[in-house]
């Protein structure tokens, strides 16, 4: 099983590190849209083992309004993030729509709105049995609020100009490390059980290493980005933290359906969702904490 694990991430961390350097945001956003669909089908799949059925093609069709949303807000003042040197094809119409509105943005929110209109329509006038109401609402809005929101934050943080894509690789490594040192140390060392619960074989020993792991990455980050250190410290800090717990949130999910992983796309690894379910807390809080706590010191 090690050695799956290890095949796994050699042939995709360099890939996903090509994407977020090199790659626009544009194609950032694409990507990251392929993989929210596939996270989601996969937390669809927990509900069915359990017998609730969410409205799964609507859910997927917000969470790609998320995607092109959150993309859209790139470049408009007052987002946080650093206007781009030109507008797209498809960001100008956004802009433009926003101006005639008297400067009101599209944002998630008003994406949330449509959503909760087509599950009250999809509600009303599809031939499900009551019973499958509440659950079906239940797991489309829990996999809209829990898996594709806070992936599409990676689009926000790539957009930030210069430091967008290092800011957002920043959050990827923190995560990738951590979870690896954790596996590692927690199979060498391991005796304290950290969740013995939701996740059997984490340890408390691994859950250290991994935390103190992330602050050396910063450390070593601070070298090579415009950031000081004492901000990449906290940002590892808060995101590792966000990050372990959740693996563990996610691994909450598993239990409940009664299955080990999400998926089987991945060897080694398991789903797609076991794979990023770290980084649906660590990406938001890496961004909030630039725009929260770094940009006012700046």
């Amino acid at each position: 099983m090690t050695w799956k694990r290890v095949a796994t991430a050699v042939v995709l961390i360099p890939g996903v590190v090509a994407l977020v350097l090199w790659a626009s945001t544009a194609i950032v956003a694409i990507a990251l849209a392929a993989i929210i669909l596939l996270a989601l089908f996969e937390f669809f799949a927990l509900g069915d083992a359990i017998g609730h059925r969410a409205y799964r093609f609507w859910t997927a069709t917000c969470a790609l309004l998320l995607v092109f949303d959150q993309w859209g807000l790139v470049g408009i003042p007052g987002m946080g993030v650093v206007c781009p040197p030109g507008w797209t094809t498809l960001q100008e119409p956004l802009r433009k729509w926003s101006e005639r509105g008297g400067g009101s943005l599209v944002t998630p929110i008003d994406i949330f709105f449509v959503f909760l209109l087509g599950i009250m329509i999809l509600t009303l006038a599809t031939k499900r049995p009551m019973v499958e109401a509440l659950p079906a609402a239940g797991i489309s809005s829990s996999g809209l609020v829990l898996v594709a929101l806070p992936l599409t934050f990676a689009i926000r943080i790539h957009g930030l100009g210069f430091l967008g894509p290092y800011l957002l690789l920043f959050a990827l490594i923190i995560t990738w490390v951590g979870d690896t040192v954790a596996y590692f140390v927690g199979r060498a060392i391991g005796k304290h059980k950290f969740a013995p619960i939701l996740s059997p074989k984490k340890t408390w020993e691994g859950a250290i290493a991994s935390f103190l792991s992330a602050l050396l990455v910063a450390a070593i980050y601070a070298r090579y980005i415009n950031i000081p250190l004492p901000h990449l410290l906290g940002m590892a800090a808060c995101g590792n933290a966000a990050g372990q717990a959740g693996d563990l949130f996610e691994s909450s999910f598993k239990r409940s359906a009664g299955v080990k992983d999400s998926g089987t796309l991945l060897p080694g690894h398991g789903g797609v969702l076991d794979r990023i379910d770290a980084l649906i807390l660590t990406i938001p809080v890496v961004w909030y904490y630039w725009i929260w706590i770094y940009l006012p010191t700046r």
